[in-house]
């Protein structure tokens, strides 16, 4: 069988999808998987197994462009799919695999899209259902996939490409290492303060550790920040690589270390997949949700209830709820979870 999955914009959506490939490939070792997504995520792509190819979609966030869009699923339609899987939940995301004419097309309901989809998937209202646990239940007629029944995100790790990094970039990879992610999208409401990292690395760069600092180009401020609390820009240990990566670096970088703490981050779920145990501090967005998918982890949090407010009501725009959050907690977490 021929499968086209409309895939997620966001990173860490993109890493959480390949526990429905795992299991489209356990349901049908012979499928054949292709995934359209977007420009930024290609690099995810590549390293998972199960995905055949990647194919890159022309449209940017929002756009509805229809006669683009047909044109773009009547040139897909040389590659003879069985089957459309559309992970996201738009009306416009559902308009590729009904202009290719995909004789199976399968999905939630979402924005009113009765006619582009026509195997309709329903969730029970009564649950909670994890996003992962959505993803997967789009894998066959079955709906119910509980957590713990799940395989989760395995991303490769290129260790040619590794070694050279690490030699570009002068790590010492002798030494244990210790990778802070301080950036996260909605800005600074998800985040926790770089004062607070700052103090973290500190404390590691004494026990002898690296600090490798990981980001897009939007961290750079962030990462400057950081560096410039408790003299880290004259340690030669502390590594700001923030925008200075490719992502699949930082898949390659995040899969050397011993340790991450992270904010709720697409690099979150990255460090998840590549195995590394990792200490994820959560604000207003939920675990109940979007949980980094490892046994290795510690979440810490200090609201209740999942709220879905993006924007920080204190100074610089930052929540209670992480503020709340104190670096001598984090330390403690990163030594417990060695004990997992």
């Amino acid at each position: 069988m021929n499968i086209l999955i409309i895939g997620p914009s966001w990173v860490g959506d993109s890493v959480m999808a390949q526990s429905l490939y795992i299991q489209l490939k356990k349901e049908d070792p012979d499928c054949n998987i292709d995934v359209v997504s977007p420009p930024w995520t290609a690099s995810i792509m590549e390293r998972m197994p199960q995905v055949a190819r990647n194919i890159s979609s022309p449209f940017l966030h929002g756009d509805i462009k229809l006669i683009s869009r047909n044109r773009f699923g009547k040139s897909l339609m040389k590659f003879n799919y069985d089957r459309s899987i559309i992970l996201t939940n738009s009306f416009k995301s559902a308009l590729v695999p009904y202009f290719a004419k995909i004789p199976i097309r399968s999905g939630w309901l979402g924005e009113f899209r009765y006619g582009l989809l026509n195997d309709i998937r329903k969730l029970d209202p009564t649950k909670n259902h994890l996003m992962v646990e959505k993803f997967v239940s789009l894998a066959s007629q079955n709906n119910n996939y509980p957590l713990d029944s799940l395989d989760f995100p395995s991303l490769t790790i290129d260790l040619v490409n590794q070694k050279n990094v690490l030699s570009k970039l002068s790590i010492d990879s002798s030494l244990r290492s210790l990778a802070i992610c301080p950036g996260a999208e909605f800005g600074p409401a998800k985040k926790w303060p770089p004062e607070f990292y700052a103090e973290v690395a500190r404390a590691y760069i004494e026990r002898g550790w690296n600090i490798l600092c990981l980001g897009s180009p939007n961290d750079q401020e962030t990462g400057e920040k950081i560096e410039s609390f408790h003299d880290l820009n004259k340690e030669n240990k502390f590594y700001n690589l923030i925008g200075k990566t490719s992502l699949n670096d930082a898949i390659d970088i995040l899969g050397l270390c011993d340790r991450v703490v992270t904010n709720d981050s697409g690099l979150m779920h990255i460090a998840a997949a590549v195995g590394t145990p990792l200490v994820a501090l959560y604000g207003p967005s939920s675990p109940a949700y979007t949980p980094p998918l490892t046994d290795s982890k510690k979440i810490l949090r200090k609201m209740e209830g999942y709220e879905k407010k993006r924007e920080g009501d204190l100074d610089r725009g930052y929540h209670q709820s992480l503020l709340a959050i104190k670096p001598t907690e984090v330390i403690n977490a990163l030594e417990e979870i060695q004990k997992l």
